[in-house]
């Protein structure tokens, strides 16, 4: 057996990371993960003397209630899943005649309810970017464009030039999985985005395009490549920051207030499902209790008699 430890996985293992990539679309970063949470698990098989070939259901077991003492309850069910869907696909290729972990229960992540921005407050973030210089251009772009789709910030490092038609306001969107959805995008972005395109982007377009891609990227960095994803999410902690919104603010948290706010102006459920590429309504849900709990709020400050104080 090979010792995940070291460059390689198991033959079983590399097989099915292969068919992620090439039955099920799944993206590199997916993959990468995947890949990360199986070697650990392979370690740990070493450890006890067992294989994937050869793991039994109580090992298994001994393995979850392990990392649970280790690890965030996301980052065990994440591996769980990992676990599981590996077996599932020996069994399915006949590597194995029995599922291991078949009758392995999952780990409960507790849900937090999202924290949106208030609408005064994204006016307030878009205001903090000062100045008409390239960089600010961008940053305004960005930020505006975020909000405007509830996109991930993934989604929007990886938009190119023909993803996009301002005329239309639309946007072509990759999300997970390489699916690929069209999204409207408002008056306030598409300026953002119409002068940073003419006016800004030109000044950050190096001599050499340094990797292949960079000349259709939308967003580019001080040294003209595609803007990275940490570099994104910089931008947006930085900006936050001078908004007076330190410690509260992602770029998860603009997807979060553009879902809420699109539901508090009374947009269809499943409407915000599409546009965010959520693939189950149940993801979109989450958003609506934000929207219900302002909802109570004002009904207890506004209804004569929603205080527990007043008499029939």
């Amino acid at each position: 057996m090979v010792d995940p430890r070291s460059s390689d996985l198991p033959r079983e293992v590399e097989d099915y990371l292969s068919w992620l990539v090439a039955e099920r679309g799944r993206s590199p970063n997916t993959v990468a993960a995947y890949r990360r949470d199986l070697t650990q698990y392979c370690a740990w098989l070493i450890d006890r003397q067992r294989s994937v070939a050869s793991v039994r259901s109580l090992d298994i077991d001994a393995f979850v209630q392990q990392r649970r003492t280790t690890s965030a309850p996301s980052s065990v069910a994440r591996q769980i899943a990992a676990v599981r869907n590996l077996h599932r696909f020996m069994v399915a290729e006949g590597l194995r005649t029995d599922d291991p972990t078949a009758d392995l229960d999952g780990v409960k992540v507790p849900v937090g309810i999202p924290k949106p921005l208030s609408e005064d407050e994204v006016e307030s973030l878009i205001a903090a970017v000062v100045g008409d210089d390239a960089i600010a251009r961008r940053d305004r772009a960005l930020l505006e464009t975020l909000y405007a789709t509830g996109a991930r910030i993934s989604e929007v490092c990886g938009l190119s030039s023909g993803d996009l038609d301002l005329e239309a306001g639309m946007v072509r969107l990759y999300g997970k999985g390489s699916k690929e959805r069209l999204v409207p995008i408002g008056s306030c972005a598409r300026r953002a985005l119409d002068t940073w395109l003419t006016e800004g982007r030109e000044s950050l377009v190096p001599a050499r395009w340094a990797r292949r891609g960079d000349a259709e990227a939308v967003f580019l960095d001080k040294r003209g490549r595609r803007l990275s994803r940490q570099a994104a999410w910089a931008v947006v902690v930085r900006h936050g920051e001078r908004a007076g919104l330190k410690g509260h603010l992602s770029p998860h948290v603009l997807r979060h207030s553009c879902a809420t706010h699109m539901l508090d102006h009374g947009a269809d459920l499943r409407i915000v499902q599409e546009m965010l590429g959520h693939a189950s309504i149940s993801t979109t849900q989450v958003y609506t209790r934000v929207s219900q709990e302002k909802l109570f709020e004002q009904y207890r400050s506004a209804h004569p008699r929603a205080s527990s104080s007043r008499g029939d």
